[in-house]
């Protein structure tokens, strides 16, 4: 597959974005590399390849699912401009 320069600019134009004619060569030289590497990475054989999920070979650590910090509800409640109980009260912001 291969980009030419009016193929650049209607993307351009479809992206709302003004480029020069330098900078759309430019572009469309560098469109073309990456898909002839894509094309490049297509040939490659990779029926025997295990896919991956990371590139690290390990694993999470587990650990206590506890709570720290114990009764901060005034704590937490002094950032608020207005109180309702245990809410934060907010302006409205949708109408």
């Amino acid at each position: 597959m291969t980009i030419d320069l009016k193929t650049v600019k209607h993307i351009s134009k479809l992206a709302r974005i003004s480029i020069d004619d330098e900078k759309a060569k430019k572009l469309a030289n560098d469109l073309n590399s990456i898909f002839e590497f894509i094309e490049k990475l297509n040939k490659l054989n990779t029926e025997k390849v295990e896919p991956l999920t990371s590139i690290a070979e390990t694993t999470l650590k587990l650990r206590i699912d506890e709570v720290k910090s114990k009764n901060i509800r005034e704590q937490i409640l002094k950032n608020s401009p207005d109180k309702n109980k245990d809410f934060f009260v907010v302006p409205k912001v949708v109408e």
